[in-house]
């Protein structure tokens, strides 16, 4: 997600009719199951795990797992037994957000971002904040060099020795009156 930014396009040969994205948006619509998404990118967890990573009951983590399996963000791997030799099932995400449209994603990406730092020292965040002036066509070169930057490292995959970060950008009109004589 742009983070991971979405841009539309659905593997060719899959299900795009409109119910099914319209419960892929759905799906991604929710600042936990894209916190969901991040916590299985890298590693498979399993619901009782991710309950307690979010601090949430695993009844209801449950619901937002099936969600994200029925809709083809999660994928279940291999079966293992747990404590006590309790069946667990473990999730990895697909990568399948990255490429899923969705409407109005911005808010929901920001209040997960949010989410993402809370707690987080002034030392564990590096910020940048910029004010530019650009034309149309600028503004569109910068955007897309941005886009092309991140896919690029999405792209890599992760390194074996990585630390897992992740990142931020947003591009808005800012409220900043043009001087007078301008």
């Amino acid at each position: 997600m742009a983070g991971e930014r979405e841009h539309p396009g659905v593997e060719s040969g899959e299900d795009d009719s409109d119910a099914t994205l319209q419960a892929r948006a759905r799906a991604l619509s929710s600042p936990l199951r894209l916190r969901v998404l991040r916590l299985c990118a890298f590693e498979a967890r399993t619901n009782k795990e991710l309950a307690e990573l979010l601090e949430m009951n695993p009844g209801t983590m449950l619901h937002h797992v099936r969600t994200l399996v029925q809709t083809g963000f999660l994928a279940a791997e291999q079966e293992r037994s747990g404590t006590g030799g309790a069946r667990e099932v473990p999730y990895r995400a697909t990568g399948r957000s990255w490429s899923t449209p969705v409407p109005n994603i911005s808010p929901i990406l920001i209040e997960t971002f949010l989410q993402q730092i809370e707690g987080l020292g002034p030392d564990e965040i590096d910020v940048a904040w910029m004010g530019m002036k650009l034309n149309a066509e600028h503004r569109e070169e910068f955007q897309r060099r941005l886009a092309e930057l991140m896919t690029e490292f999405k792209d890599r995959g992760p390194d074996a020795d990585g630390e897992t970060l992740g990142a931020f950008t947003a591009v808005y009109s800012d409220f900043n009156p043009a001087a007078p004589g301008d």
